[in-house]
Formats: C-alpha cells, structure tokens, sequence
C-alpha cells in the first residue's frame, strides 16, 4: 500500500462500496414493465454489468429499444419504482460499513458522491440508518454533473484540505484523477481497478487503517 497524507475527509461511493442494492434497482425496473404491460424483464446480473454510469449512459444500456425521451420519461417512474422497493426490501450493506462510519465520522468528514437518482442516497441511508455519520451528498440526479465535478463542489462547499475518495470501480478512479484526489479501492465491489493509493479487502480494515492514522 502506499501511503497517503493526513486527511480531513473521506468520500464514499455507494453501490459496490457501501452496499448492494441492485437486487432493489432490478425490481423497480421490473415493476415497472409489470404494470404497464412492457414485455421486458432485467436481471441482477444485467444491472451489475451498468453500475457507476451516468444517467444518459444507463438508460442507453438499459432501455435501449425506447426513444430518447421516452427512455427518460420512463426512468422517472422506474426511480420512484426503486425508492419504493429500498424501503421496502433494501438490500446488502456490507459487513462493518454501519459501525465503521459511526467510527469514522467521529474523527473525520464523511460525504457520500454516487451516480445515482436524486434521491437514491437518502433512502439508502434511511434504511442503513447511516444518516448521522455523513456530513453530505451528492447524486448525479441531483444536478446532472459528472462524480470529479460533485467532489469538487463538496470541497469547496466544505473547505477541505486532504481528502479521499473510497470506491471499487476504475471509473471512480479515473474521476478522482480529475480532481485530484487519493482513489481508495475497496475489492469486495463491482469492479477492478488499474491503479490506487491504497486498496482494502473489507470496510472494517478501511476503518482500522484511517482511525490509526496519524
């Protein structure tokens, strides 16, 4: 592992870092063609492959066969489709992520910036009952910017100095770069990566590492 510089703030990506909510976003969409008669069903597997696109890109990959404006009337409903099936039947949060953020917004600023709708992380955090360890966030459906973009509002926003950023794709990497900031892997996600500051196999060695670091 390399090492980083004292930090003030860690970022978090969320599907792959924090959880697995896919199984939810593969039901919303199938609620969707359900109801409205639409001879289409996606998997889990089919949604793992689209995970940390942007918006344009997912309906592309997802709703290929639709216009691109009805696609995105489409995805309005399929959203509040999902919402409902997070609160309903959430998904896998992964082990130590809740304990571990309690640990670490005690010494540090926590801030979670995904690709996801609007609303995606507040009920993400509701139903993770996380919401008093992160000091903000920012959704791609918030405002339609790229993930460097919403990192970089949060810093200036906030004043950070050092920060990092914790995610599991190569994507995430590459907006870190755009930044700049320390990319922190964590390998239990989605993805693979080409290059990181340093890398975890599991939350709780994430938590151990920057609680003790001085």
């Amino acid at each position: 592992m390399q090492k980083t510089h004292k930090i003030d703030s860690i970022f978090f990506d969320m599907d792959g870092t924090l959880w697995d909510g896919v199984e939810a976003y593969a039901k919303g969409f199938n609620d969707f063609f359900k109801i409205n008669n639409i001879d289409r069903r996606l998997t889990v597997n089919d949604l793992y492959a689209y995970m940390g696109l942007e918006e344009k890109q997912y309906l592309e990959a997802t709703l290929p066969e639709f216009p691109v404006a009805k696609r995105k009337k489409m995805y309005e409903h399929i959203i509040n489709f999902q919402y409902e099936r997070i609160q309903s039947d959430g998904g896998l949060l992964y082990k130590g992520v809740k304990e571990g953020l309690k640990q670490l917004g005690e010494k540090h600023k926590l801030f979670i910036v995904s690709n996801c709708p609007e609303f995606t992380i507040q009920y993400f955090m509701e139903w993770a009952k996380i919401k008093n360890s992160i000091t903000d966030t920012l959704a791609h459906g918030m405002n339609f910017k790229s993930k460097h973009e919403n990192i970089k509002l949060l810093i200036e926003k906030y004043d950070l100095q050092n920060p990092v950023y914790v995610g599991d794709t190569d994507s995430d990497r590459k907006q870190c770069d755009l930044v700049p900031i320390p990319f922190i892997f964590v390998d239990y996600g989605f993805g693979k990566v080409e290059k990181c500051a340093l890398q975890f196999t599991s939350f709780k060695k994430l938590t151990e590492y920057f609680i003790n670091n001085k």
